[in-house]
C-alpha cells in the first residue's frame, strides 16, 4: 500500500507508525525546551521587600536608637531558578536585608507547598540576606534578636514573606530555555579585614598560601535567554553591608543594594535602548552611576530660561486624594519597563564577610583623629571611640556609593567578559543539625582522632563590644577573655551558666547564656539548616552565618576535597562559593584560633570553639551525598515561634494635620521662580502620615517629574533611586502631626527642563480606616 504523506513527514501506516508520529510530533512540540541545545531553564524575578520606613528599629548595629524614619532606595528579593528539563530544580533568593530568617522561609516554604506541591521545598530553595544594617528589623523568632525591635514586628514579617514569595513566583513564571555563564575576577579596595590580630593568630604556613587577609574575589553568573538574551546575574562576594553607619535613620540596601541597583539601571538604559552590553563603556565618564533619566526628554538650550521660568511659574503646589495604586503607576522603573521582555535581575550576594569590612580607610579614633588599638580597637581604654571610616569619609551615602560602585563596576566587566559555559547536572543536598551538642571528630598528626562537642550558644563579653563599623557601649572592648564580676552579676540576673556550660565555652567568658534561655521561649537557635546547591560546575553553600575569610576558606577547601574525590564528574574548574546569612541566622563562625582572640567575631561565634569544625564536618556529609547521588538525614525540624511571637511596638493610632491643612499639602515649598544647578540639593517638605499604614510595595513615597511638553509630567527619579531621600519625622515624639521632607540631590546626569517634586502617602483616622494622599511642590527649572 502506497504511504501518504502526512504532517511534519508522517505516512499513515499502521498503528505502530502511527505511534511513532506521535513521538515525532511531540518531540517537536517541546523544541522550545530541547531544539535549542539549552542544557537549563532559567528564570529570574524580583519584588520589593521594603519594610516600614518609620517607628521600627534597625536590624544589624543592636542599636536602640537607630529608629527608621524615612527611604534612601528601596530594599528587593530577587530571585533565580534554574532546572534541569527532565531533572532538578533550585531556587536561590539573594534579599536586601540583614539576613535570612527560619520563621520567614518556614512562611514562604508552606505557600510554595500550597501554590506548587512539592516543587519547591526547604531542600532547594536557598534565601540569603545581603547584610544590610539600614532595613527593618523585628523578623527573626529568636528573642536576642528582636530585644532592640521591641519584639516582634508582624509588617517587616509580612513584607519579607509576601515580597519572597512573589519573587518565586515571578522567577517561576519567567522559566524558559537559556544559558549560564561563570566568571571570576578580583575586586580590590572595597574590603578590608576589620579584626586582622585575630585574622594573624591563625598559623603562619596557612597565612602564607594567600596574599590577602580577606579574599578579593568576586564570582559572577550570567543568565542569558534563548530568545531575549542577556536577563540577569547573581555575583557573592565579601563585604559588610556596615558602610551605612549605627546612627542611619533611612532603609538602605547600603553598597550591596546600590551595586545592584546601578547595574539593573545600566542594563536598562545602556544594554536595552542601546543595544549593546558594552555600549556604557565607551562613553566618557564611564565610572559614573547611569543616569535616570528616560531618553525622551530633550535637551533644552539655555536661550529657552526665561521662557521656562514662566512656564515653571505656571505650576503651583497642589494636593489631592489617592489610591493605593497611585505610586505604583508613577514608578519610574514601571514607566520604562518593557512589558514584552524579562525584567533584568542583577543581585549582589554576600559571602564569608564575618571579619570584612567596607570602611577601607582604616580605623580613627573620633576624638584625637590616631588610629585605634590595634588588639582591642580601642581608644584611651574605649571602645565607643574607635570608628572605621569609608571611601566618602565623612559622608556616609558617598561611602555607601563608592563601595557599590566598585563592585558594580567589577561586576559588570564580568558580565561582559564571561565567556565559560555552566554544563553539568543540578544537584541539591539540604539537612538540619542540632549544634548545641554535636560531637565533632577531629583529626590531629600521626592520624589520631579525638571527639569533641560543640556547646549550647552563648555570646561572650566582646560581643557588647561591638565592631570598628558599629562600637557598642560601656567599658567592654574586643579581645577580652576575662569578663569582670559587675557584669556576670547583671548576667546571672537572667541566667547563670553551669560549670559544663563555661568550659566548654573557654577561653569565651559567657555574657548571655542563650542557648538555656527558654524563657518567654528561645533567646537563640540551636537546629540549624546546612544547604549545599550544584549548578553544573558552580557549587554554592547555604551557611546560616556570618563566616571570617579563613573560616570561609577552610570550609571551601574542605568541600573541594570531598567533591574532587573519586566518583566525582567535577574537575579543578569547579566554582565554590559562600552564600552567608542563608536560610536563617546564627551569628559568626570563626576558625579556632581566632576564637582564643576573643574579638567580637569570636565572642559572637555561638557554639564555641569547635563551631566551624562542625560545620565542615556536616558539610563533607552533604558533598559526600552530592558524589555518590546518597540522601542525607533530614534532621530535627526547628520550632515555628511565629505564635509565641511578643510585640510591644505601639500601632499607629490616628493621623493628624493643622486646622486648615490637608494631607499632602506644602509645608516648605521651593522659593518662586527657583533655577537650581546640577549637584544642587533641592528640598520640599509636606505635612504628611506615617509610612506605616502602607509601605508603598511597588510603589514610592517620594518623585521627581519633569515636564514632557509643556503639557506632560512625566516620572524621573523615586524613592528607588540614590539622589532621592526620603525623610519623615512627627512633629513631636508622640505627636499625631508629621511631615515628609524629600531631598533631590540633583545628578550631573539630569537634564535641563521644568521639574516639581511629589509626594504620595496614606492616613489614617480615629476610626482606624486609611485614606492615600498625594502633594506636590511648584515647579521649579534645573539648568
Amino acid at each position: 500500500m502506497e504511504m501518504i504523506s502526512g504532517a511534519y513527514g508522517c505516512k499513515q501506516k499502521p498503528s505502530s507508525m502511527i505511534w511513532l508520529c506521535v513521538l515525532l510530533f511531540l518531540s517537536v512540540l517541546s523544541g522550545g525546551v530541547t531544539s535549542t541545545g539549552s542544557l537549563y531553564l532559567i528564570g529570574l524575578g524580583s519584588h520589593d521587600i521594603t519594610g516600614p520606613a518609620a517607628d521600627v528599629n534597625m536590624m544589624g548595629y543592636a542599636n536602640m536608637e537607630q529608629i527608621a524614619s524615612g527611604v534612601h532606595f528601596r530594599l528587593r528579593a530577587r530571585t533565580f531558578i534554574v532546572a534541569e528539563p527532565e531533572g532538578d530544580r533550585v531556587v536561590f533568593v539573594n534579599l536586601d536585608a540583614c539576613m535570612a530568617s527560619q520563621l520567614v522561609k518556614m512562611k514562604v516554604i508552606e505557600r510554595l507547598r500550597v501554590r506548587y506541591g512539592n516543587l519547591y521545598t526547604e531542600e532547594n530553595v536557598a534565601i540569603s540576606g545581603i547584610h544590610s544594617h539600614a532595613g527593618s528589623g523585628g523578623y527573626l523568632q529568636y528573642i536576642v534578636y528582636l530585644v532592640t525591635s521591641l519584639g516582634f514586628v508582624r509588617q517587616s514579617f509580612d513584607v519579607l514573606v509576601d515580597g519572597i514569595e512573589k519573587s518565586i513566583i515571578h522567577a517561576h513564571d519567567n522559566i524558559r530555555p537559556g544559558s549560564i555563564f561563570v566568571n571570576e575576577g578580583e575586586l580590590l579596595n572595597a574590603s578590608i579585614n576589620r579584626s586582622p590580630s585575630a585574622y594573624l593568630n591563625n598559623p603562619v604556613e596557612e597565612r602564607s598560601k594567600y596574599k590577602y587577609d580577606i579574599d578579593t574575589e568576586m564570582t559572577l553568573i550570567k543568565f542569558v535567554d534563548d530568545e531575549w538574551g542577556p536577563v540577569g546575574s547573581f555575583n557573592w562576594f565579601a563585604t559588610h553591608g556596615t558602610s551605612m553607619s549605627r546612627t542611619n535613620s533611612l532603609i538602605s540596601g547600603d553598597n550591596k543594594g546600590a551595586a545592584a541597583r546601578f547595574m539593573e539601571d545600566w542594563f536598562e538604559q545602556n544594554v536595552l535602548l542601546n543595544g549593546s552590553e558594552s555600549s556604557y563603556f565607551s562613553q566618557s565618564g564611564s565610572t559614573r552611576v547611569p543616569r535616570r533619566v528616560s531618553s525622551i526628554i530633550p535637551d533644552l538650550q539655555q536661550e529657552e530660561y526665561e521662557e521656562l521660568i514662566e512656564l515653571a511659574a505656571s505650576f503651583q503646589p497642589s494636593q489631592g486624594p489617592a489610591t493605593k495604586f497611585s505610586s505604583v503607576s508613577r514608578r519610574v522603573r514601571s514607566a520604562h519597563r518593557h512589558a514584552d521582555k524579562p525584567q533584568f535581575v542583577s543581585a549582589f550576594c554576600q559571602s564569608n564577610c564575618g571579619d570584612v569590612s567596607p570602611n577601607v580607610l582604616g580605623t580613627f579614633c573620633i576624638d584625637s583623629g590616631l588610629p585605634c588599638d590595634f588588639y582591642h580597637s580601642t581608644c584611651n581604654g574605649k571602645n565607643e571611640l574607635c570608628y572605621g571610616r569609608g571611601p566618602g569619609y565623612p559622608d556616609e551615602f558617598e561611602s555607601t556609593r563608592i563601595i557599590g560602585e566598585r563592585q558594580y563596576k567589577k561586576a559588570v566587566e564580568l558580565f561582559d567578559s564571561a565567556a565559560e559555559k555552566v554544563t553539568g547536572k543540578i544537584v541539591y543536598r539540604h539537612s538540619y543539625v542540632d549544634f548545641s551538642n554535636l560531637e565533632v571528630t577531629l583529626s590531629h598528626d600521626g592520624g589520631i582522632a579525638e571527639v569533641v562537642k560543640t556547646c549550647p550558644a552563648s555570646m561572650g563579653f566582646a560581643f557588647a563590644a561591638g565592631t570598628t563599623d558599629g562600637p557598642g557601649a560601656f567599658d567592654f572592648k574586643q579581645g577580652d577573655n576575662k569578663g569582670n564580676a559587675f557584669w556576670s552579676f547583671v548576667r546571672n540576673l537572667l541566667k547563670t551558666p553551669n560549670k559544663e556550660q563555661i568550659e566548654c565555652h573557654l577561653p569565651k567568658p559567657i555574657l548571655l547564656d542563650t542557648g538555656e534561655m527558654k524563657d518567654p521561649y528561645d533567646w537563640a537557635p540551636s537546629i540549624l539548616p546546612v544547604q549545599i546547591f550544584r549548578i553544573g560546575q558552580l557549587v554554592i553553600l547555604s551557611v546560616p552565618g556570618e563566616f571570617t575569610t579563613m573560616a570561609g576558606r577552610r570550609l571551601r577547601d574542605a568541600v573541594k576535597r570531598v567533591l574532587y574525590s573519586g566518583g566525582s564528574d567535577l574537575d579543578s574548574n569547579a566554582h565554590i562559593v559562600i552564600a552567608g546569612l542563608a536560610n536563617t541566622y546564627s551569628q559568626y563562625v570563626t576558625t579556632f584560633e581566632e576564637y582564643q582572640v576573643q574579638r567580637y567575631e569570636g565572642a559572637s561565634t555561638l557554639y564555641g570553639p569547635h563551631t566551624l569544625r562542625a560545620y565542615i564536618q556536616e558539610f563533607e556529609k552533604l558533598a559526600r551525598a552530592i558524589v555518590s547521588g546518597e540522601q542525607v538525614v533530614p534532621g530535627p525540624q526547628p520550632p515555628d515561634l511565629l505564635e509565641r511571637q511578643i510585640s510591644l511596638l505601639p500601632p499607629v493610632i490616628l493621623d493628624m494635620t493643622p486646622p486648615g491643612v490637608s494631607f499632602g499639602d506644602i509645608k516648605t515649598d521651593v522659593p518662586p521662580r527657583s533655577i537650581f544647578r546640577k549637584r544642587g540639593i533641592v528640598s520640599v517638605t509636606f505635612w504628611s502620615a506615617s509610612p506605616r499604614n502602607d509601605v508603598m510595595t511597588e510603589g514610592t513615597f517620594a518623585l521627581v517629574e519633569i515636564l514632557h511638553n509643556q503639557e506632560r509630567w512625566v516620572p524621573a527619579y523615586d524613592d528607588d533611586d540614590f539622589c532621592l531621600r526620603f525623610k519623615w519625622a512627627r512633629s513631636s515624639k508622640l505627636s499625631p502631626l508629621s511631615h515628609a521632607i524629600i531631598e533631590w540631590r540633583i545628578p550631573e546626569s539630569a537634564v535641563l527642563g521644568v521639574y516639581r517634586i511629589r509626594h504620595f502617602g496614606a492616613a489614617k483616622n480615629i476610626f482606624g480606616s486609611i485614606r492615600h494622599f498625594s502633594g506636590s511642590s511648584s515647579a521649579f527649572i534645573v539648568a
